[in-house]
């Protein structure tokens, strides 16, 4: 039986374990990726560990998120990470050089290598022929310093593409359809990997578009195969010698195929609040809309706001509708410029906004209360654009610039002239704004590390108590997301001082929480989350189980938990239990006693069972959590950091 792409990759990168489905494995990691709302904890976490020097083969400290300097704490973030990176030898990457997703596939993704990032997008490396992992900073700290990274090795599902799409249908389409399909929760384990002979038709960006939304899918990866149009963009990029061809053998074995037909493939749109809740544009085709923006890691490339350009080019945008672009990178804007597209934006009554993650995470832009606004990014969770009443819909760049064009959502193929932007023979390359590069690897280590006030320690978890003495300190329903736990936009200016931070824990769900949960801890009660289904969906942010461990949180009990907060929980001491039947979600009310009896043997136990009381109601019900070894390790010592500090791993 031959291989597949994935099977490939990771097997070349194998350091313990076996390509076994739902077993536990360590790759090795050739490229890590922060971005400045988890990298500063990151690099934190990493000084911690008493390293050296940062020891992949690449690691890169982009700067991407939040931008907007008001007050001292942002700038003071952006110091505090230059000063590392030159420091441990980290590539660091200035506020203004672009999204980090964007600049990775631009300046260093390479087919069949691994990439690491603090950024739940991180997988968009996987349109270049990566096996791209979004990960909590811990996890990309270790990886940093050279160590592996651990993960359950994936059931592989092949999305064969045939046909070629009609005009007015793109790659962000392609994805809407999968998610359609596959949903946004129950692939968990899954690795997607993209073939057929419609791939053939997808230019890089569109494959880096379909693989960067796998992580609203909940897979853990994407990857499409390294072939002739891989090797073309390197050529543009000027990294010619970047390219390995890298396909799956034919008779390569998969758990699932869905096949996808390009050429009856139509626009889709994702209406709120979830990337899952799809329908066809046609069906909403009308609608009054307020706001549209393009941009974002997703959809802010060449090719896409080329195509937006064209589209708008010699018009005006409708006058009841505000719309902004944010570019991917300086390459971008620059080559926008040099084509005179960027002058003819601007004609149309665009906001150019800054190369930046802005809009996407709530930090401006932000429409109006109860606003309709159709955007190129990847999440519209409820609140996340900064506006908890606005309607935020996910389209193509085609959609938006129609709908930008008419004052409502419109089929962008009833638009005449949708132009076709070839992909460029010469990409324009400036890398300046990439510093240290001449000593990544080695490092500056008399370099003196730059702290602001804002720059506070990292807490360290407390070992496992043997008996579980908690309080129901939150109840909450089903697609909590990471941004529901710890609030994006402002907020995250206190990322690196955990005790400010903190003090925002659930605040958008019930702002009550951090004084009782505090008063739970004071008063030497373990708090306890419980959850419905999907419970750490989106962000890969780790704050959303760093804070709550600060709190006191020592459990979470939910009808399922997403791959990267699971992981992360566990990173911070937390138990991440799942309940063997679900109607016992029906049975706790917030406020009830909970009470493990003997939680080291539950964590022992080869089945990680555990009958758990609820003194209050006078009732049990049983919940399971299943850990490796290693996980056991780091739930029994409080976490990763405390486990490493006493050489328990």
């Amino acid at each position: 039986m031959g291989k597949n792409l994935v099977e490939k990759i990771l097997g070349a990168h194998l350091v313990s374990g076996e390509l076994v489905p739902g077993s536990e494995i360590a790759i090795r990691i050739d490229q890590t990726l922060t971005q400045d709302a988890t990298g500063t904890m990151a690099f934190l976490q990493f000084e911690s560990m008493g390293l050296d020097r940062a020891k992949a083969e690449l690691a890169v400290s982009y700067v991407d998120h939040n931008t907007i300097q008001v007050g001292y704490e942002n700038a003071d973030d952006h110091a505090y990470l230059r000063s590392v990176a030159q420091r441990y030898g980290v590539v660091f990457s200035k506020p203004g050089n672009g999204i980090c997703h964007q600049l990775h596939i631009e300046r260093f993704g390479k087919p069949g290598k691994t990439l690491l990032g603090s950024d739940s997008h991180t997988p968009m490396g996987g349109g270049v022929g990566m096996i791209a992992i979004g990960a909590g900073g811990i996890d990309v700290a270790v990886a940093m310093g050279g160590g592996a990274f651990y993960l359950t090795s994936p059931k592989v599902t092949l999305v064969r593409l045939s046909g070629t799409m009609q005009k007015g249908v793109s790659a962000k389409d392609v994805i809407l359809k999968l998610l359609s399909i596959l949903g946004t929760n129950g692939n968990v384990g899954t690795m997607i990997e993209y073939g057929g002979p419609g791939i053939d038709s997808l230019d890089l960006p569109s494959r880096a578009t379909i693989a960067n939304m796998g992580a609203e899918l909940g897979v853990t990866a994407s990857v499409f195969p390294s072939d002739e149009v891989t090797r073309q963009f390197l050529a543009a990029q000027l990294r010619p010698n970047d390219w390995t061809p890298l396909a799956a053998d034919p008779d390569a074995n998969y758990e699932r195929i869905i096949e996808i037909d390009l050429n009856t493939l139509e626009p889709h749109i994702a209406c709120p609040h979830s990337p899952g809740n799809i329908a066809t544009v046609a069906s909403l085709a009308g609608t009054k809309v307020n706001q549209v923006l393009f941009g974002s890691c997703t959809n802010s490339s060449y090719r896409d706001l080329c195509t937006v350009a064209l589209l708008l080019r010699g018009k005006h945008v409708h006058p009841e509708v505000e719309v902004g672009l944010a570019p991917g990178s300086r390459q971008v804007v620059v080559m926008l410029s040099r084509d005179g597209l960027l002058g003819e934006l601007v004609a149309s009554g665009v906001r150019i906004l800054e190369n930046a993650c802005g809009f996407c995470i709530g930090n401006h832009m932000s429409p109006a209360s109860n606003a309709v606004s159709l955007r190129t990014n990847n999440r519209n969770f409820e609140g996340r654009s900064g506006t908890k009443s606005a309607q935020v819909y996910l389209v193509s760049p085609e959609t938006a610039a129609a709908a930008a064009l008419t004052g409502v959502i419109t089929d962008p193929r009833t638009l005449a002239d949708i132009p076709a932007v070839p992909a460029p023979e010469r990409y324009t390359v400036d890398d300046a704004l990439f510093l240290f590069r001449e000593t990544a690897g080695q490092g500056v280590p008399d370099t003196p590390i730059v702290r602001g006030p804002n720059i506070g320690a990292v807490p360290s978890g407390q070992p496992l108590p043997a008996k579980l003495d908690g309080i129901a300190a939150i109840k909450v329903g089903d697609k909590i997301t990471t941004d529901h736990i710890m609030p994006a936009g402002a907020r995250l200016k206190y990322r690196s001082n955990v005790p400010a931070y903190a003090k925002f824990v659930f605040e958008d769900v019930d702002s009550t929480f951090y004084d009782r949960s505090s008063a739970n801890r004071d008063a030497g009660h373990h708090n306890v989350i419980i959850a419905g289904e999907s419970y750490g969906q989106g962000s890969s942010r780790e704050h959303a189980a760093l804070c709550p461990m600060y709190l006191g949180v020592k459990a979470v009990i939910a009808k399922s938990i997403e791959r990267i907060h699971c992981a992360n929980l566990i990173n911070f001491g937390i138990i991440p239990f799942v309940f063997d039947d679900p109607s016992a979600y029906d049975t706790i009310a917030e406020n009830d006693q909970i009470v493990i009896d003997d939680l080291h043997a539950v964590i022992n136990d080869t089945k990680g069972q555990a009958t758990i009381r609820n003194l209050t109601k006078g009732s049990s019900f049983t919940a399971t959590v299943a850990l490796s070894d290693r996980q056991k390790t780091l739930l029994l010592h409080g976490g990763l950091l405390a486990a490493v500090a006493k050489g328990a791993i």
